[in-house]
């Protein structure tokens, strides 16, 4: 075994899918923060063509990922979530902000019903300062809550995958949205990109046929989710590993003395 394999900096972030979850099970909870994709959504037809949407979090990519890893994972979410209902209404009905249910990791996966389906204003990163009601006040918002609840917690933000059917300006907008994230990552400490728009799978005619049902993801397509999602916080961690290294100590009163 030669050690340096883990530390190839040739390495993509998705050059292989791993087969479990390598160093992400250091985390022992983590919260999944998102709308129909972060909660196993299952699209239904009935005999008339009538769509139905059932939330089924057992199926969602989180609860696939705590499986592998082992942790315990939060479904901090529900199909057709925007940042602003969660900021507004949502996280604080469901006890989401309850300091018992702190979290060592994030992954905030929000963006699509913002910015696809209501056309809200991406915004800037300067707007989470302010009462701006644009994508990035609300996102930015939720962020600083999750920091103050839980301020050694390590974040990572999830870009939209690129999608073969949505138009120019769609295009446009989620090349914004991962701008920002980008910016984000930048802005906040402990706060790194899961990038799907640049690394994962285009996906095109052929990728939902094998992966998706109706209008959301197969069973399948969740697994591969988490495979993605695991496969991509392993090679975040093993390439930042100075950063991670007091992961054990996040949620308690230990304090290491070199950091």
């Amino acid at each position: 075994m030669d050690i340096n394999d883990f530390f190839n900096d040739l390495e993509q972030p998705l050059d292989r899918l791993l087969d479990g979850a390598g160093f992400c099970g250091i985390f022992r909870k983590v919260a999944c923060i998102g709308d129909s994709l972060a909660s196993g959504e299952f699209e239904a037809l009935d005999e008339n063509g009538n769509r139905s949407y059932h939330d089924m979090f057992d199926y969602s990519w989180g609860q696939y990922m705590a499986r592998e890893a082992g942790f315990t994972a939060y479904n901090f979410s529900r199909g057709g979530m925007t940042a602003s209902e969660y900021m507004e209404s949502f996280a604080k009905a469901n006890g989401f902000f309850d300091p018992d249910k702190a979290a060592q990791a994030y992954i905030i996966a929000l963006g699509v019903n913002d910015l696809y389906n209501r056309g809200d204003e991406v915004g800037t990163v300067s707007d989470c300062e302010t009462d701006a009601k644009t994508f990035a006040g609300y996102y930015g918002r939720l962020i600083k809550k999750y920091k103050e609840i839980s301020p050694d917690a390590k974040f990572f933000f999830v870009t939209m995958p690129t999608e073969d059917r949505r138009n120019e300006t769609l295009m446009k907008k989620g090349d914004a949205h991962r701008k920002l994230l980008h910016d984000f990552a930048a802005f906040f400490d402990n706060a790194y990109v899961i990038d799907l728009r640049r690394y994962a799978p285009v996906y095109d005619a052929d990728f939902r046929e094998r992966f998706f049902l109706h209008g959301h993801m197969s069973p399948a397509g969740y697994v591969l989710t988490a495979r993605i999602f695991l496969t991509y916080i392993d090679w975040i961690i093993r390439h930042n590993m100075q950063d991670f290294k007091h992961v054990g100590f996040i949620g308690t009163d230990i304090k290491d003395a070199d950091g």
